[in-house]
């Protein structure tokens, strides 16, 4: 699948133009949507357009970080996340990431994280947005479907459609039928 519309949320002028040269030397046919550059313009500019296919995204902006844009806003794209900063690339995991760049981006490194996506996209059957079908490739698909739990002076079986939840007393695991 093509990458064929990019948002950037970048605060530093001169990266954020220079990621547009090295994305439209990679991509020459894609559509950079817009640069915002804080969390406020990026949530507003989510809720009043369309969703892209990919995020450029800075992890450290001028009003805060930016995984706080993921708790104002249902974010459906895919992120590949930019910053100097190498700490935050455990936690950038949990916010639809498909790659964490370290700065300053070079060419070769963006372009394996456009690759990765673009390989991956057309592995997987796309529901409705991009981010979706991301989710359906990723979770697991079997369940276990019974329970063997000790009942009485013996064991039960029991399926896991007729379990409400588990709960731990006084250190036992049971299960609320």
């Amino acid at each position: 699948m093509k990458i064929n519309k990019i948002l950037i949320v970048e605060d530093e002028r001169p990266n954020a133009e220079r990621l547009k040269r090295l994305l439209l030397k990679l991509r020459p046919h894609i559509e950079i949507l817009s640069v915002e550059d804080s969390i406020t313009s990026t949530v507003h500019w989510l809720e009043n357009n369309i969703v892209p296919d990919i995020i450029m995204m800075d992890v450290r902006l001028a009003d805060g970080l930016s995984f706080e844009i993921f708790n104002k806003h249902e974010v459906k794209s895919a992120v590949i996340f930019t910053t100097a900063y190498d700490e935050y690339a455990v936690q950038a995991f949990k916010y639809n990431s498909v790659d964490y760049l370290l700065k300053p981006i070079e060419e070769e490194e963006l372009d394996a994280a456009l690759k990765r996506y673009e390989t991956f996209m057309e592995s997987v059957p796309v529901v409705g947005t991009a981010i979706e079908g991301l989710l359906n490739y990723i979770q697991p698909k079997d369940y276990r479907k019974r329970f063997l739990i000790t009942h009485r002076d013996g064991y039960k079986t029991v399926l896991a459609e007729d379990i409400l939840y588990f709960y731990t007393e006084l250190g036992i695991s049971k299960a609320m039928l």
